[in-house]
């Protein structure tokens, strides 16, 4: 058994033995921290488990008990899992980045920006006016564990280890404040959200039903028309749509009994009946324009038409607009709708195609395999993993990361670094979508598998790395007072964004909880709010403000970082 000894131990009786054991030995132990901590993870108490984080307190254990290895190869393996979990999530948002800023995303983005930068107060309050001055690197570690962003806390590691003079014990401290502040994190915006609804006495019912009078359907309506307004009899599809600017789209026509595509040139008639696509607010303009809604369904009569999904999978199509594709110009069909995900929308020649959108086609079936090679169609090429754009679009973040940035008042430049860079690059190479013949999409399947790979490794061996001093400091050190001022930085902020939000904006109670677990960046409570309300409008406002509040924390970590140095 002496082996099994070794491999546990990383020793070998000789020096080329023990070489050989030791890659052996750190694939054990960080397989060991990531599966026992993952299981950990799994456990639910009242409704809230860990999750992920499961594997950074198995790794202080692992560390705790003397279970390491290689300085060198531990940092590479936390560095690299790190940059694979920011990419991953930048490529992800990436393309519906701009569009969450423009629709609901600005109020929610300053409501968690103002969360972000009261919780930076409150560090900056303790580590410069309550706490030792060596304590600092901790601090900023316990803003990231009461914030649960891990990003901000590998933000804060680079920067303190890129300055001079910092000892092996000091660089340990982000992770250990990280560590003690991050339990009450996750209950904290539990605990937040239920405060604000026994605060307001919040009816569930009520707040959905509310919302969902004031905010537009994710999905596009089909209605059928019957056309009694005079004033379109003899105009042309083409005519009609360059005189009445809309995002309704025809999809069919049908005059008697028979139903034929919505091509351009087809002439309309008093009578016919049209299947009209569109958003469901622009329906009742719709409605005004051809007349009352028929009682006949043109898709029940017995026809050559049909339609279907087409995946977009050919990389000269991404990144144009079906108008500039004129594919209705070139084949007898009708597009109506392209859907993102969950999210449908109109064809027009401001949405862009982004590779693997899936493009619904009217038209026989010989027209819609004629689009269907314009547009790629093809499942293997969606679902296969291009790795050469995501290495290429993790090299151009690690140069984007390195880019020193003078700010006034600073004491050295900040740079966005490992966490950061590779998160801008990627948010920016997932919305251009792709370059030559470089298409920046991942699978959601591949996406997820990568990101959790990436996020395991990183907290594996930020546990492992801060194991041996974590009990020692919770017990005998200042742990207890980090804990504290973590409980300070994860309720206050929330507390007083969530009242004034209420108050003053009257937001509704479903995208609150999604704003306070997105101004957290914080899946778990997401999950959590999604389970209670049952609805998604957490989950919309929290995508809104991700992208923003990623960003603002890692800089927020950084320039603290160099503030109190």
């Amino acid at each position: 058994m002496n082996w099994l000894v070794d491999l546990i131990n990383g020793t070998g009786a000789t020096p080329a033995h023990a070489a050989a054991v030791a890659t052996g030995h750190t694939v054990l132990i960080l397989g060991l921290v990531a599966a026992i901590g993952l299981q950990l993870g799994h456990i639910r108490v009242y409704g809230v488990s860990l999750g992920v984080a499961g594997v950074l307190f198995v790794g202080l254990v692992f560390g705790h008990f003397g279970f390491t290895f290689d300085h060198s190869v531990l940092e590479f393996a936390r560095d690299f899992g790190l940059i694979l979990f920011v990419y991953t999530i930048g490529l992800q948002i990436g393309p519906g980045f701009a569009a969450s800023l423009r629709k609901q995303g600005l109020p929610l983005n300053i409501m968690a920006s103002a969360i972000v930068l009261l919780g930076a107060v409150i560090t900056v309050v303790a580590g410069k006016l309550f706490l030792a001055k060596s304590d600092f690197p901790a601090v900023v570690g316990v803003f990231s564990g009461a914030t649960t962003n891990t990003p901000s806390l590998a933000a804060a590691t680079q920067a303190l280890t890129s300055l001079s003079g910092i000892s092996p014990d000091a660089a340990k401290l982000p992770s250990l404040g990280y560590a003690v502040a991050y339990p009450f994190g996750v209950v904290g915006i539990i605990l937040a959200m239920y405060l604000i609804r026994w605060i307001f006495h919040v009816d569930l019912k009520k707040e959905a039903d509310e919302l969902a009078g004031a905010t537009d359907s994710k999905k596009l309506e089909a209605v059928s028309f019957k056309v009694t307004n005079p004033e379109l009899d003899g105009l042309t599809l083409d005519e009609l749509a360059e005189q009445y600017n809309s995002e309704v789209v025809v999809s069919r026509v049908m005059s008697g009994n028979k139903t034929e595509v919505a091509v351009g040139s087809r002439v309309i008639s008093q009578g016919d009946v049209l299947i009209a696509v569109g958003p469901p607010d622009d329906m009742d303009k719709a409605k005004k324009l051809f007349g009352d809604v028929a009682d006949v369904d043109p898709k029940a009569v017995p026809s050559e038409v049909e339609a279907r999904y087409v995946l977009v999978t050919q990389r000269s199509a991404v990144g144009k607009s079906i108008p500039s594709l004129d594919l209705t110009g070139r084949f007898p069909v009708a597009i109506t709708r392209i859907a993102r995900g969950d999210v449908e929308l109109t064809p027009t020649s401001s949405t862009p195609l982004v590779f693997g959108d899936r493009v619904r086609v009217v038209g026989n079936e010989e027209a819609i395999n004629a689009v269907g090679k314009v547009l790629g169609d093809s499942v293997e090429r969606r679902d296969h993993p291009m790795l050469a754009p995501m290495f290429l679009g993790i090299a151009l973040g690690i140069v984007l990361g390195s880019i020193p940035i003078s700010l006034p008042g600073m004491p050295a430049p900040v740079k966005l670094g490992l966490a950061g860079g590779p998160l801008i690059a990627a948010i920016l190479l997932g919305r251009l979508g792709s370059f030559g013949p470089f298409v920046w999409y991942m699978p959601r399947s591949a996406n997820l598998s990568v990101r959790k790979l990436g996020i395991v490794l990183f907290l594996s061996c930020v546990g492992i790395k801060a194991g041996d001093q974590f009990v020692q400091t919770l017990v005998h050190g200042h742990g207890l007072q980090w804990m504290a001022w973590g409980v300070a930085i994860t309720l206050i902020p929330l507390m007083i964004v969530a009242v004034a939000a209420r108050i003053a904006t009257k937001l509704n109670y479903m995208p609150l909880c999604g704003l306070l677990a997105g101004s957290m960046t914080d899946p778990p409570a997401l999950a959590f709010a999604g389970s209670v309300t049952g609805s998604e409008a957490p989950s919309v406002a929290y995508a809104s403000v991700y992208p923003l509040v990623m960003i603002l924390r890692i800089l927020a970590a950084q320039a603290m970082i160099l503030f109190f140095r």
